[in-house]
């Protein structure tokens, strides 16, 4: 049973790494970005501290990210925690948030959301270049016209996240 719920659970990564070319001609960039943000949670484990009120998705610098998790995800529950999307204009607005997706209009704030953030088991989440051995988590990038995405695994340890070892194999691990 184990197994069935790991291979379902996987899907939704295949189908974006072995088809992007197809879904980027058929969905918007931000709705492909919300549907892996979503799904990159159920294979994070954050520590107990982290495990009690909302879980929270800060959105900062893609309205159309935060539309779409607030859409379709905003009312679900996930790991036993209701699910709060909320859309920041600025750092500052950043507090206890679980993930944080910093667009790369917004890329210039990266070191200051990463000291925000620093020691507290938080993910971040980016789209530019060069953040994923900067210190994000996870970053989105395009390979050969496929998207992607890097995974450092330094900054997971740092944030006190631990992640499964099948969204490491699906990753370019940094």
């Amino acid at each position: 049973m184990k197994k069935v719920l790991q291979t379902l659970i996987l899907i939704p990564f295949l189908i974006v790494g072995l088809q992007t070319n197809e879904i980027q001609a058929q969905r918007p960039m931000h709705e492909i970005h919300s549907m892996l943000i979503f799904n990159f949670i159920k294979y994070v484990e954050w520590p107990e501290e982290s495990k009690t009120g909302d879980f929270v998705i800060a959105v900062y610098g893609d309205d159309g990210v935060y539309d779409q998790l607030a859409k379709f995800y905003g009312a679900k529950p996930i790991k036993g925690q209701n699910v709060k999307v909320i859309n920041v204009n600025s750092v500052g607005e950043i507090n206890n948030a679980h993930i944080i997706y910093l667009a790369d209009s917004k890329s210039g704030n990266f070191d200051e959301v990463i000291a925000k953030v620093a020691g507290k088991p938080t993910m971040v989440i980016t789209d530019k270049n060069g953040l994923g051995e900067k210190g994000s988590n996870i970053n989105f990038k395009t390979v050969g016209g496929k998207l992607k995405f890097e995974l450092n695994q330094a900054a997971f340890d740092k944030n006190k996240l631990k992640v499964s070892s099948q969204l490491v194999s699906m990753a370019i691990v940094i």
